[in-house]
């Protein structure tokens, strides 16, 4: 069973002025993010505004991140697409650019069945030795993998985990209900990470991370180690937090964000655009609420 650790970062794709994948950004942003407290880097998520890089984009930065961070954290490549036989191709590119997991999203816009799901993420699985980590969006995807889908597909030897971003603390407690003591459920929103670790969650996959990775990691072993009080001191304190990240598409906040805290990864590609003056004003001032500003000289 692979062990990905309780904070996931949904690593953002650092873009330079004329909108190119800027390689050596990237590599030091997953090495900050490994100083944050990043156990492991989805590298191409929907964080990662996958749906605009391509192939070879894709498969630079899985290798780019992995030589960067070595072993001080794992990489786990978004590799699912619409497409099954497209995912099971960029999954064996990622396997060979040798990165430790894959991250695959529910198919888009095509909304198969709860067999179509299954029949997809388990043909992508047994394409690659590689563990494999569900991601569940209906928001995002249109189709939400059913409780009882997700227990099929969690008898598949690889398929390790869930990124549950339904929203829905029920559905989360059914998959955990359905599925084996050894198969992980991640939170796959920030805001729900405390809750979620309530009904068998072992961390999250983060876009706040970006910022407040090892704050978040410290909530979680609170958690863990039965200070619950302490852990909802620092949900509660982080909570704006989580919530002004989402105000617009994710992530054109933590773009903003990550330049008003000092470490600008570009602009977003189109068709999503930048934040909003008045958006970027709300996320300056919750920075500025939670001293992640840089002090002037």
């Amino acid at each position: 069973m692979a062990q990905f650790g309780h904070v996931i970062t949904a690593m953002a794709t650092p873009f330079d002025r004329e909108g190119r994948v800027d390689y050596g950004r990237a590599a030091e942003l997953a090495r900050l993010l490994a100083d944050r407290g990043s156990e492991s880097l989805v590298v191409a998520g929907t964080t990662g505004e996958s749906p605009t890089l391509s192939d070879e984009e894709k498969v630079e930065l899985f290798r780019t991140v992995k030589q960067a961070v070595g072993e001080r954290a794992k990489v786990i490549a978004g590799t699912g697409t619409y497409d099954t036989a497209h995912s099971t191709h960029l999954s064996r590119e990622a396997e060979r650019a040798g990165v430790d997991g894959l991250l695959l999203v529910n198919p888009y816009y095509n909304r198969p069945s709860q067999d179509g799901l299954y029949a997809h993420f388990r043909k992508v699985a047994e394409s690659t030795a590689l563990p494999v980590i569900l991601y569940n969006i209906p928001g995002r995807t249109g189709v939400n993998c059913l409780p009882e889908t997700v227990a099929r597909l969690a008898q598949v030897p690889n398929i390790v985990a869930i990124k549950e971003a339904s929203g829905s603390l029920d559905q989360a407690s059914e998959v955990r209900k359905r599925t084996p003591p050894d198969f992980l459920l991640y939170s796959g929103d920030d805001s729900l990470t405390l809750p979620m670790l309530a009904v068998g969650g072992v961390g999250v996959v983060s876009v706040a991370s970006h910022l407040v990775g090892q704050e978040i990691g410290e909530m979680i072993r609170a958690f863990f180690a039965g200070e619950v009080r302490r852990a909802l001191e620092i949900h509660l304190r982080l909570w704006p937090l989580f919530k002004v990240l989402f105000i617009t598409t994710n992530p054109v906040p933590l773009k903003a964000a990550m330049r008003l805290a000092g470490f600008d990864v570009g602009v977003p590609r189109l068709p999503l655009v930048e934040a909003t003056p008045r958006e970027q004003e709300q996320i300056r001032g919750v920075l500025q609420d939670l001293a992640l500003l840089p002090v002037a000289v």
